[in-house]
């Protein structure tokens, strides 16, 4: 099978730079089709940038991007039509209803009578905005509103969809529930591209991408992530556990240490073969156990040096 028929995006040597300032860097990655693929990272860290990239909206400086097969540059137009965008900011008409959205989105992609009619109504049960058919969108609630950005942002049915942290301003009911419409749209065939700083969102992708100051730190799977870590996870319990963590930052072995409840969460450099009695010796007595690693503790032997969470 020709690479063409693998992935739904290739990006190769990837940069954009803002006069002396270079938010992309260099980026290289391959998104398979048909799986929801996260970009992981701080705000500032690239993440909308190459999204805007992916779309069309913005000309990279340097680099190539193929899309679903086709080289973007000098196809944007074409392109377009199969790809879906859902931006982080909602990015609709509060003065028009829910049914004049998607009227109006409706008309962009071409779709008249019938099959408008169809597609609306579709769409309306599909992500439960019956009853609010006829109320403005400015009026609505966060979680309805990002239902309604997603109904408009797949109301053509595309191959590609691209959502910029598109949970940011919903509560977890709702993100629960956003997701598994992500999953339903997956399984009928999208591949789906969504960045996100929130690490439970991230290990709900098929594979992502971690980014740190436009530069790609890892990529693979969550499980992949996990197991390729670079440091053992020790979780430490007792009394006086800020003092412990400042004199345990003190070793060059430690990569970071996080009190999470009763505990303090160490990561250890792998190097050091072993962390419970190396640790045990700079805490005498204490509970201690090895831990799972989780992405957050990837994310942070990922980006940076060390860190004073």
């Amino acid at each position: 099978m020709s690479n063409a028929g693998k992935f739904a995006i290739e990006a190769q040597g990837l940069t954009k730079a803002f006069g002396e300032h270079i938010a992309v860097n260099e980026l290289n990655f391959r998104i398979p089709k048909g799986c929801i693929y996260g970009f992981l990272g701080p705000n500032g860290c690239g993440k909308s940038t190459t999204i805007r990239l992916m779309t069309g909206l913005l000309t990279p400086t340097s680099g190539e991007i193929t899309i679903l097969g086709q080289t973007l540059a000098g196809h944007e137009e074409a392109i377009k039509q199969k790809l879906g965008y859902m931006t982080q900011k909602f990015s609709l008409y509060d003065s028009l209803t829910v049914l004049e959205n998607l009227r109006f989105v409706a008309a962009i992609y071409g779709f008249t009578g019938t099959r408008r009619t169809q597609r609306i109504d579709e769409l309306l049960h599909l992500y439960d905005l019956k009853n609010q058919a006829k109320q403005y969108a400015g009026s609505m609630s966060g979680g309805q509103k990002q239902r309604l950005a997603l109904a408009c942002a797949t109301l053509h049915s595309p191959e590609l969809l691209f959502l910029d942290e598109p949970t940011s301003a919903v509560d977890p009911e709702n993100r629960r529930e956003f997701w598994e419409r992500l999953f339903d749209l997956c399984d009928a065939g999208t591949t789906i591209l969504v960045s996100t700083h929130y690490m439970d969102e991230a290990e709900r992708c098929h594979a992502l991408a971690i980014l740190e100051d436009g530069h790609l730190r890892a990529d693979g799977s969550p499980a992949e992530l996990m197991n390729a870590m670079p440091a053992n996870v020790v979780e430490i319990g007792g009394e006086q556990l800020r003092q412990l963590k400042q004199a345990l930052l003190q070793q060059s072995e430690v990569l970071s240490a996080a009190q999470i409840g009763a505990h303090l969460r160490v990561l250890v450099k792998k190097t050091q073969t072993d962390p419970l009695r190396f640790l045990a010796l700079l805490c005498a007595g204490r509970p201690m156990q090895l831990a799972r690693p989780s992405l957050e503790d990837v994310f942070v032997t990922c980006t940076g040096t060390r860190h004073d969470e």
